[in-house]
């Protein structure tokens, strides 16, 4: 369980890391983080961060494919969160 909370605390500090980074780059004109990656973070668990890094940093807040999909990939994160709670024994009512 301890696992899981660490996981999911530091691929969303990754992903709001990298939303910072990317808009730092696009400032400064630099090689941006492909939009691959920003969704992958995000499928793999760190939709959370990236969305607060949206929000923070007001980046890709005008991109509909970032202002629906780092949300739905966020639902897709709870779903997938729920099921191991359930696989590990830990069960809640809804």
């Amino acid at each position: 369980m301890q696992i899981l909370i660490i996981y999911f605390l530091v691929i969303n500090i990754i992903g709001f890391v990298i939303m910072g980074m990317d808009k730092s780059y696009a400032r400064h004109k630099k090689r941006r983080i492909p939009e691959k990656r920003l969704f992958g973070i995000s499928a793999i668990g760190g939709a959370l961060g990236a969305w607060i890094g949206m929000q923070v940093w007001r980046h890709k807040t005008k991109h509909t494919s970032f202002r629906v999909g780092i949300p739905l990939l966020f639902v897709f994160n709870l779903v997938v969160i729920y099921y191991l709670m359930e696989l590990i024994g830990m069960n809640f009512e809804l």
